[in-house]
C-alpha cells in the first residue's frame, strides 16, 4: 500500500513564505512524476507544479514565486512558496505517478490547507 503524506501548510500573511513537503511510503519501484495541485473553494482542482527526473513545470500563476524540488532517495517532493498572495489560498494536494511491482498507479495525498491573509 502506497501513501502520500503532506505537511507544511498553514496560515501566512501576504508576501510570506511556506514550504510544503510530501513523502511517499510503501513498496515503490519507481516514481515517474511528482507534483502539487490545489483547489480553492468553489473552484476546480488545478495544477501548481510538477517534477520529473529531468524537468519541472509550473502554472503561470506561480512562476517565479514557487519552486518544486525532489529528493529521490527519500521519495519526497517539496514546494517552496514565496511571495504568497491571497489568491494562493487553497487546499494543496500532492500527487505521484509511480510504478509498483510492474504496474503504474497514480496516488493523491490527503491535502493540506494553505491560507494567505491580506
Amino acid at each position: 500500500q502506497v501513501q502520500l503524506v503532506e505537511s507544511g501548510g498553514g496560515l501566512v500573511q501576504t508576501g510570506g513564505s511556506l514550504r510544503l513537503s510530501c513523502a511517499a511510503s510503501g513498496i515503490i519501484f519507481r516514481i515517474n512524476t511528482m507534483g502539487w495541485y490545489r483547489q480553492a473553494p468553489g473552484k476546480q482542482r488545478e495544477l501548481v507544479a510538477t517534477i520529473t527526473s529531468s524537468s519541472t513545470n509550473y502554472a503561470d500563476s506561480v512562476k517565479g514565486r514557487f519552486t518544486i524540488s525532489r529528493d529521490n532517495a527519500k521519495n519526497t517532493v517539496h514546494l517552496q512558496m514565496n511571495s504568497l498572495k491571497p489568491e494562493d489560498t487553497a487546499v494543496y494536494y500532492c500527487n505521484a505517478d509511480l510504478v509498483v511491482i510492474g504496474n503504474r498507479y497514480n496516488y493523491w495525498g490527503q491535502g493540506t490547507q494553505v491560507t494567505v491573509s491580506s
